[in-house]
């Protein structure tokens, strides 16, 4: 099932203010992303009534399996590709906003296809590695 953009961004929101804190409220997600506790509300009842998420009675959130998955694959191909841009020369700020917008167009294939060159660049004798596993000219 595809859902949409804004669906996908507060996903992965969810998981980067779970992993940064360990809870999550709907006040942090509106902080955050800097929108409306009433907008980011109505997005949590979307994100709730179609199974990405579940809601405590302390209002604490948490990502459901197929929201999960989700927020995994959309922040994983955030960080490879914000890495990436910044590894060719990219201001890291631009690179983030970039890789923030192309992360949720790019086909599977051309994300697979990237992040395999990535790799192989990591493993190629002679290259520095980053922390962030991209790999430039030592």
């Amino acid at each position: 099932m595809k859902i949409q953009e804004s669906a996908e961004n507060y996903l992965e929101t969810i998981l980067i203010l779970h992993q940064r804190s360990g809870a999550v409220r709907s006040i942090d997600i509106a902080n955050e992303l800097e929108f409306s506790k009433p907008s980011v509300s109505v997005a949590m009842k979307n994100l709730r009534e179609n199974g990405y998420i579940e809601m405590d009675p302390g209002g604490y959130i948490t990502l459901l399996d197929k929201g999960r998955e989700i927020a995994e694959k959309i922040y994983e191909r955030h960080r490879l590709l914000s890495d990436w841009l910044t590894a060719l020369g990219v201001e890291p700020s631009i690179a983030s906003e970039d890789a923030c917008r192309i992360e949720h167009v790019i086909s599977a294939e051309s994300f697979d296809a990237i992040k395999a060159h990535v790799r192989a660049i990591k493993e190629m004798p002679g290259k520095a590695v980053s922390s962030s596993g991209v790999s430039g000219d030592k």
